[in-house]
């Protein structure tokens, strides 16, 4: 049996395995191996399987398998993705111009001040390195990114904002991620891309999932409104590497 590995009921339908407890690649890795196993497994118990940082959560079926047999059935999966590897298939990458700075940054100033690093510093370091998909949620498209340079790592908002718009790239701690829609929200806001991660009229109508990566390419104020307006007019296809 893999060692981390722990089970935890999740209301009567649902079981949350978990695989460790940092947020970590390797871990991550073993979350992907066991979420990929349990969907290709086919089993009439499992409903659905939602990998996180360090988790995998199985909606099942109890009249199929009770929760200990669940249990046993996952360990079994864990085992053998663990025994056999757990290469990804191919990792795709999103490339996602941002303009940082001016009005599409209000927290980058203070950032600059707190952190000893001119604007220029926190750009490059930003957007120096590609950023796996840990995770997705609150919001559809809403991607959890790590691997973060820990230099500009900065606390969240004590006070969240009512508005952050559609695009806002931000940063909470040791993450980063990317605002799909216009929520609420308290990360520290560093730029906006004019590329859309959730656009309910495509499919998919998330470009990205768990397991990809987000490569950050800086684009100037009239490169925003340019890709913007072709976004709008549906003639943008954002660049993926394979």
């Amino acid at each position: 049996m893999p060692t981390d590995l722990q089970f935890f009921p999740a209301g009567d339908r649902a079981v949350l395995v978990q695989l460790g407890n940092a947020i970590d690649e390797a871990v991550n890795d073993r979350v992907r191996a066991l979420y990929r196993a349990a969907l290709a497994a086919a089993d009439p118990a499992i409903i659905e399987a939602v990998p996180a940082y360090t988790t995998v959560l199985v909606h099942y079926r109890p009249e199929v398998r009770s929760f200990a047999e669940m249990k046993a059935f996952l360990t079994d999966l864990a085992t053998k993705t663990v025994a056999g590897g757990s290469a990804e298939s191919e990792r795709r990458i999103l490339v996602v111009p941002v303009c940082y700075g001016l009005h599409f940054g209000p927290d980058l100033w203070e950032m600059e001040e707190k952190l000893g690093l001119s604007r220029q510093e926190i750009i490059d370091i930003h957007s120096s390195r590609d950023y796996r998909i840990y995770m997705m949620g609150f919001l559809p498209g809403f991607v959890y990114l790590g691997g973060m340079d820990e230099r500009i790592a900065y606390p969240r908002l004590k006070k969240p904002r009512l508005r952050i718009d559609a695009g806002a790239v931000g940063i909470a701690g040791g993450q980063t991620g990317i605002y799909p829609s216009v929520s609420p929200g308290g990360w520290r806001i560093i730029g906006n891309t004019p590329i859309r991660l959730f656009d309910p009229a495509k499919d998919p109508a998330v470009p990205v999932s768990a397991g990809d990566a987000i490569r950050f390419r800086p684009i100037s104020v009239d490169e925003w409104y340019e890709i913007k307006h072709r976004v709008q007019k549906g003639q943008y296809e954002p660049e993926v590497i394979l």
